[in-house]
Protein backbone atom coordinates (compact mmCIF):
# COMPACT_ATOMS: atom_id res chain seq x y z
CA UNK A 1 0.00 0.00 0.00
CA UNK A 2 1.39 3.36 -0.97
CA UNK A 3 0.97 6.28 1.40
CA UNK A 4 0.75 9.80 -0.05
CA UNK A 5 1.76 11.58 3.17
CA UNK A 6 3.95 9.37 5.42
CA UNK A 7 4.31 12.02 8.16
CA UNK A 8 0.53 12.42 8.45
CA UNK A 9 0.26 8.61 8.57
CA UNK A 10 2.82 8.54 11.42
CA UNK A 11 0.98 11.21 13.41
CA UNK A 12 -2.36 9.48 12.86
CA UNK A 13 -0.97 6.15 14.05
CA UNK A 14 0.40 7.81 17.21
CA UNK A 15 -2.89 9.68 17.79
CA UNK A 16 -4.94 6.47 17.39
CA UNK A 17 -2.64 4.58 19.77
CA UNK A 18 -3.01 7.31 22.40
CA UNK A 19 -6.80 7.26 22.05
CA UNK A 20 -6.95 3.47 22.55
CA UNK A 21 -4.32 3.44 25.31
CA UNK A 22 -1.80 1.29 23.43
CA UNK A 23 1.73 1.36 24.89
CA UNK A 24 3.53 0.98 21.55
CA UNK A 25 2.93 1.69 17.87
CA UNK A 26 4.84 0.41 14.82
CA UNK A 27 5.14 1.91 11.34
CA UNK A 28 7.41 1.75 8.28
CA UNK A 29 10.75 3.49 8.93
CA UNK A 30 12.11 6.59 7.23
CA UNK A 31 14.81 9.06 8.26
CA UNK A 32 12.30 11.93 8.58
CA UNK A 33 9.99 9.89 10.82
CA UNK A 34 12.94 8.85 12.99
CA UNK A 35 14.02 12.50 13.36
CA UNK A 36 10.49 13.55 14.34
CA UNK A 37 10.33 10.73 16.88
CA UNK A 38 13.76 11.77 18.24
CA UNK A 39 12.57 15.37 18.73
CA UNK A 40 9.35 14.20 20.41
CA UNK A 41 11.38 11.99 22.76
CA UNK A 42 13.80 14.82 23.62
CA UNK A 43 10.85 17.13 24.35
CA UNK A 44 9.33 14.52 26.68
CA UNK A 45 6.29 13.46 24.64
CA UNK A 46 7.47 9.89 23.99
CA UNK A 47 9.04 7.23 26.21
CA UNK A 48 11.36 6.09 23.43
CA UNK A 49 11.67 4.67 19.94
CA UNK A 50 13.69 2.07 18.09
CA UNK A 51 14.43 1.07 14.52
CA UNK A 52 14.13 -2.68 14.00
CA UNK A 53 14.17 -5.09 11.08
CA UNK A 54 10.75 -5.77 9.64
CA UNK A 55 9.15 -9.03 8.61
CA UNK A 56 10.23 -8.47 5.01
CA UNK A 57 14.04 -8.62 4.58
CA UNK A 58 15.58 -5.20 3.94
CA UNK A 59 12.57 -3.32 5.29
CA UNK A 60 12.88 -1.52 8.63
CA UNK A 61 10.18 -0.71 11.17
CA UNK A 62 10.02 2.27 13.53
CA UNK A 63 8.59 1.30 16.94
CA UNK A 64 7.49 4.15 19.17
CA UNK A 65 6.76 3.75 22.89
CA UNK A 66 4.16 6.26 24.06
CA UNK A 67 4.64 8.01 27.40
CA UNK A 68 1.87 7.81 29.99
CA UNK A 69 1.45 9.30 33.48
CA UNK A 70 -0.45 7.68 36.33
CA UNK A 71 -1.51 4.18 37.25
CA UNK A 72 -3.94 1.90 35.43
CA UNK A 73 -7.34 3.61 35.42
CA UNK A 74 -6.05 7.15 35.95
CA UNK A 75 -3.39 6.72 33.26
CA UNK A 76 -3.18 9.64 30.82
CA UNK A 77 -0.91 10.23 27.87
CA UNK A 78 1.61 13.06 27.96
CA UNK A 79 0.61 13.78 24.35
CA UNK A 80 -2.65 15.69 24.12
CA UNK A 81 -2.48 16.89 20.52
CA UNK A 82 -0.74 16.31 17.19
CA UNK A 83 -1.51 18.39 14.11
CA UNK A 84 0.00 18.11 10.65
CA UNK A 85 0.51 21.65 9.32
CA UNK A 86 2.25 21.36 5.94
CA UNK A 87 0.72 18.77 3.61
CA UNK A 88 1.65 17.60 0.11
CA UNK A 89 -1.26 19.63 -1.31
CA UNK A 90 -0.50 22.77 0.68
CA UNK A 91 3.03 23.39 1.86
CA UNK A 92 3.43 25.89 4.71
CA UNK A 93 6.74 27.73 5.03
CA UNK A 94 7.81 30.30 7.60
CA UNK A 95 10.51 32.92 7.98
CA UNK A 96 12.73 32.89 11.04
CA UNK A 97 10.85 35.80 12.64
CA UNK A 98 7.41 34.23 11.97
CA UNK A 99 7.97 30.77 13.52
CA UNK A 100 4.74 30.02 15.40
CA UNK A 101 4.46 29.48 19.15
CA UNK A 102 2.39 26.44 20.07
CA UNK A 103 0.13 27.10 23.09
CA UNK A 104 2.32 30.06 24.13
CA UNK A 105 5.41 27.87 24.41
CA UNK A 106 3.78 24.85 26.07
CA UNK A 107 3.87 22.89 22.81
CA UNK A 108 6.44 22.37 20.08
CA UNK A 109 6.46 23.18 16.37
CA UNK A 110 8.64 20.81 14.34
CA UNK A 111 10.27 22.34 11.28
CA UNK A 112 12.25 21.06 8.33
CA UNK A 113 15.04 23.60 7.77
CA UNK A 114 18.17 23.73 5.60
CA UNK A 115 20.07 22.70 8.75
CA UNK A 116 17.89 19.64 9.40
CA UNK A 117 14.68 18.82 11.22
CA UNK A 118 14.37 20.72 14.51
CA UNK A 119 12.00 22.40 16.93
CA UNK A 120 10.76 25.94 16.35
CA UNK A 121 12.72 27.15 19.38
CA UNK A 122 15.99 25.71 18.03
CA UNK A 123 15.29 27.25 14.59
CA UNK A 124 14.81 30.66 16.24
CA UNK A 125 18.17 30.28 18.02
CA UNK A 126 19.94 29.36 14.77
CA UNK A 127 18.08 32.07 12.82
CA UNK A 128 16.61 29.81 10.13
CA UNK A 129 13.12 29.32 8.79
CA UNK A 130 11.65 26.40 6.90
CA UNK A 131 8.66 24.17 6.36
CA UNK A 132 6.40 23.65 9.39
CA UNK A 133 5.87 19.89 9.49
CA UNK A 134 3.66 19.57 12.56
CA UNK A 135 2.68 20.93 15.97
CA UNK A 136 2.77 18.82 19.13
CA UNK A 137 1.34 19.58 22.57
Amino acid sequence: MSVTDPIADMLTRIRNSVMTGQPMVAMPHSKVKAEIAKIMKEEGYLEGFEVADGEIPGQKVLRIKIKYIGERRERKSVLSGLVRVSRPGRRVYTKKQDIPWVLSGMGVAILSTPKGIMTGQRARQLGVGGEILCKVW
